[in-house]
């Protein structure tokens, strides 16, 4: 029996990618992107607007395909999966949407019970059991019978997070959790998903620009620039760095290998000024 047939041999991480390569027609997004995460953990993506965090949240969840490299899940290549062994996957993944993204005609109740009527046969009694105790965990039971427009930005995004583990995934994804929020909604929205993640045995990958609460938070963090990673361990470590780029992104200075002026002409040139 080898290693990998051993009953006690090491199960694969949650999450892995390989070598991926992905983009946009002709434009690459990422390139070269190899990446690890555990069961249990908390990971943050960080990086400049645009640089592939959100593509990267796509790509676990196969709304778009490598165009080189592999992601799996759980030991599994995505990109071989029928339709079926998808969903299969994806009922495994909770997500939550930049800004919340809830249904805006349906109540607080009914936002959270969705994915459970979606995607199961349970009887209603226990889905309004279920559907209280998610909104219990964010602090919002007693907000159950509200409308949207009815709630703060910080409690739509608790809403959203009590929808997000509604089927109690094994994998949360978070894009800009943090986004707009005020700081005290900053903080507890912050606290929520690490003690849930602790709490509910779920591993989570946020992407944010947040850094200092998110860094009170993740286990890992991994920066990606020019479409790759160009830096990842703890938020200790990265703090730490000497590396130019990521000093610059984390100690949000202005200027560094992320240039405040882009490549222009000569300003003498440009304003046709003879010298």
């Amino acid at each position: 029996m080898n290693q990998q047939e051993s009953p006690h041999s090491v199960p694969p991480p949650l999450i892995e990618l390989r070598d991926v390569c992905c983009g946009y027609g002709e434009r690459t997004i990422l390139d070269g992107v190899n990446l690890r995460l555990e069961r249990g953990q908390v990971l943050a993506l960080i990086g400049t607007s645009g640089g592939g965090k959100t593509t990267l949240l796509r790509l676990l969840g196969r709304q778009i395909r490598p165009t080189r490299g592999q992601v799996f899940f759980d030991g599994k290549d995505l990109a071989p999966l029928s339709q079926d062994e998808l969903y299969a996957v994806r009922r495994r993944m909770g997500m939550l949407f930049q800004f919340g993204a809830l249904f805006t005609d349906l109540s607080v109740f009914e936002n959270v019970a969705f994915p459970l009527r979606e995607h199961t046969q349970l009887p209603e009694a226990m889905i309004r059991d279920l559907v209280l105790m998610k909104l219990n965990a964010v602090g919002l039971r007693g907000s159950r019978d509200l409308m949207p427009s009815e709630v703060s930005g910080g409690m739509a995004r608790r809403v959203a997070l009590a929808r997000a583990i509604a089927l109690d995934p094994e994998v949360v994804l978070y894009d800009e959790p943090f986004a707009g929020l005020d700081p005290i909604s900053l903080g507890v929205a912050a606290r929520l998903i690490r003690d849930l993640n602790d709490a509910l045995g779920l591993t989570s990958v946020i992407v944010t620009h947040d850094l200092h609460e998110t860094f009170a938070i993740a286990d890992r963090v991994a920066m990606i620039a020019n479409g790759r990673i160009v830096a990842q361990g703890t938020p200790a470590e990265l703090q730490a760095s000497e590396d130019p780029l990521v000093r610059q992104f984390v100690g949000a200075q202005a200027d560094g290998p992320v240039r405040f002026h882009q490549p222009a002409l000569p300003v003498a040139a440009d304003f046709g000024v003879q010298s």
